[in-house]
C-alpha cells in the first residue's frame, strides 16, 4: 500500500457498497469511523458517500473523474469491511451487552473505556476534540466497567473472534493515580481469564507515578500516555484541562514507562491539525523517539458532538502535508529500530487510526 493511497483514504475516507459492521461513533477520539482490512492490515477510516474511494468486492476503486459505474479504476489493494464480531451478541449474566464494554477496532484488537466519565469533561476544560461522555448519555456504554465483566467478553472475543490484543483506556478521575488503579484491576482479570493476551493501558500522567508500576505489576505489557500536542499554545486551546499537566509531568511519565514497560512499550498521540507547525511536530516526534516512546502520528478528524465541531468547525489537515509529516516521522523511527510491530499491544501495534505503518513504521 502506498502511503499517498493510505493518507488519501485517512483524509476523504471511503464508501461502501454493503455498509461497514463494525464502527464507531463518539467517544474519547480519535475519530468517528468505520472498520475495514485494506491492503491485509486493519484501518480505522471516515465512511463518506461522497469519497472518492469505494469498498466493493473485495477491493478499494478509485473514481477517475465522477461517480458513475465505468469511471471507478481498480486501485490495487484487497479491501474489505470487517465482519460484526460474534461476542457482540452476548450479554453478561446481569444482563448488560458485551458490546456495551468493549468494541472491536481494527481487525483484531478489543478496546475498552473503564471509566467512561472524566473530570476534565466540563466546557471549560473538556478536549475539543473528544466526546468520551457522549456515548455514555446515548446508552451505548457503561459508566465503569467492573473487572470481572471485561475478563468474560475478553474470553469470548478470543475464542469467538480471534481478539489478538486489547486496549484499556479511561477517563481521568480525580485521584493521585488519575484512574489508574482500576485499570489495574481490570488488566489483571482480563490476564487470569486470558493469560498471555497483551494488554495496553493509557492514563494520563499521574501525580503518583507508581501507580504505574501497578499497573505493569497487574500484567500490562505497553503503556499509552497521551499528549495529542507538544506546543503549550495549542495545548491550552485544544485541551486546557490537560494542559495544566506540563510537558515535563509528561517527560517524567514516560520516562518512567520506558523504565517500566521497556523501549518502544511506550506511545503517545501526536494530533496532526490542531494548529501545531508540521516542523515542529517532526522535531517533537523525534524527541520522543530517542527517549523510547512511539510517537502514534494521527490526522485529527472532526467527531460529531465534540466541541471542535458544534464551535469551532475545524478541519482535517490537507493530505499532503499528513503524508509529508508522516514520511518524515517513518525515517526516523526506522532509522532509531522504533517500529509498530514492536509494540506488544495498543494503537501503534494496531495501526489502524494512523498511515505509519504504510510508511514502514
Amino acid at each position: 500500500m502506498s502511503l499517498d493511497t493510505r493518507v488519501a483514504v485517512a483524509i476523504r475516507g471511503v464508501r461502501t457498497a454493503t455498509g461497514v459492521p463494525v464502527n464507531r461513533r463518539g467517544g474519547a477520539g480519535p475519530s468517528d469511523d468505520g472498520h475495514v482490512r485494506l491492503g491485509g492490515r486493519g484501518a480505522a477510516l471516515p465512511i463518506d458517500p461522497t469519497s472518492p474511494y469505494l469498498v466493493r468486492d473485495g477491493r478499494l476503486l478509485r473514481s477517475t473523474g465522477g461517480l458513475t459505474e465505468e469511471l471507478w479504476v481498480d486501485t490495487g489493494l484487497e479491501a474489505e469491511a470487517v465482519a460484526r464480531p460474534r461476542f457482540y451478541d452476548l450479554t453478561t449474566a446481569d444482563g448488560v451487552r458485551y458490546d456495551q464494554l468493549a468494541r472491536l477496532h481494527g481487525a483484531d484488537v478489543l478496546a475498552t473505556t473503564v471509566v467512561q466519565t472524566c473530570i476534565r469533561y466540563a466546557e471549560d476544560q473538556r478536549c475539543r476534540f473528544c466526546s468520551i461522555e457522549e456515548s455514555l448519555r446515548a446508552g451505548a456504554t457503561t459508566a465503569v466497567k467492573r473487572p470481572e465483566q471485561l475478563a468474560e467478553v475478553a474470553e469470548a472475543a478470543v475464542r469467538l473472534d480471534g481478539v489478538r490484543q486489547v486496549v484499556m483506556t479511561t477517563g481521568t478521575s480525580n485521584g493521585r493515580d488519575r484512574g489508574a488503579r482500576h485499570v489495574a484491576r481490570c488488566v489483571r482479570a482480563v490476564k487470569e481469564a486470558v493469560p498471555g493476551l497483551p494488554v495496553q493501558v493509557q492514563v494520563e500522567p499521574p501525580e503518583d507515578l507508581g501507580a504505574l508500576a501497578e499497573l505493569r505489576d497487574a500484567g500490562a505489557d505497553s503503556l499509552g500516555i497521551h499528549v495529542e500536542s507538544l506546543d503549550d499554545d495549542v495545548r491550552r486551546r485544544w485541551m486546557p484541562g490537560k494542559a495544566t499537566v506540563s510537558l515535563e509531568r509528561y517527560r517524567e511519565a514516560w520516562a518512567e514507562g520506558v523504565r517500566l514497560f521497556g523501549r518502544n512499550q511506550v506511545s503517545t498521540y501526536l494530533i496532526l491539525g490542531l494548529g501545531e507547525d508540521p516542523d515542529e511536530l517532526v522535531a517533537g516526534a523525534s524527541e520522543l523517539a530517542a527517549m523510547g516512546v512511539y510517537p502514534f502520528v494521527v490526522p485529527f478528524r472532526p467527531i460529531a458532538g465534540t466541541l471542535a465541531v458544534d464551535v469551532d468547525g475545524a478541519r482535517p489537515p490537507a493530505p499532503e502535508v499528513l503524508a509529508d509529516v508522516t514520511a518524515r516521522v517513518a525515517a526516523d523511527l526506522r532509522a532509531r529500530g522504533m517500529l509498530s510491530s514492536g509494540q506488544k499491544a495498543g494503537c501503534a501495534a494496531c495501526g489502524a487510526c494512523s498511515a505509519l505503518q504504510a510508511a514502514g513504521a
